[in-house]
């Protein structure tokens, strides 16, 4: 799920608040060595953290697979596919057919399809 538009930016500010905030009220008591390197070390964590959360690539969606199969026919306006159908080329990700089975179409208006089915 990748957020989009108003959400997104809401969700980064809300975050930039979190990183800065904790290590900003350890620093407000006059901070001892420790303090300060515990305070240093978490902002770059989160700021880092953020910044791989804005930047990494959305993951590609699923993948459709089909593998051996059987035959098909139809007949008078009907539609054989022995594949996958992705009318439009809709869908997310890869789509592979392989080792499809026959696919015969008889009559007007009918088609058949062994692998992928990209029409509308």
């Amino acid at each position: 799920m990748a957020l989009q538009g108003w959400k997104k930016v809401v969700v980064i500010g809300v975050a930039l608040v979190v990183v800065v905030s904790t290590p900003f009220l350890w620093l407000l008591d006059g901070p001892e060595t420790g303090q300060f390197v515990g305070a240093s070390v978490q902002a770059a964590a989160g700021v880092l953290a953020l910044l791989w959360a804005i930047l990494r690539r959305p993951e590609h969606g699923p993948t459709d697979t089909v593998n051996f199969t059987g035959d098909a026919q139809t007949e008078d306006g009907g539609a054989a596919i022995t594949g996958i159908r992705r009318p439009g080329g809709d869908g997310e990700g890869a789509a592979t057919a392989e080792t499809t089975g026959k696919s015969t179409a008889k009559g007007g208006g009918s088609r058949s399809v062994s692998g992928i089915d990209y029409s509308e």
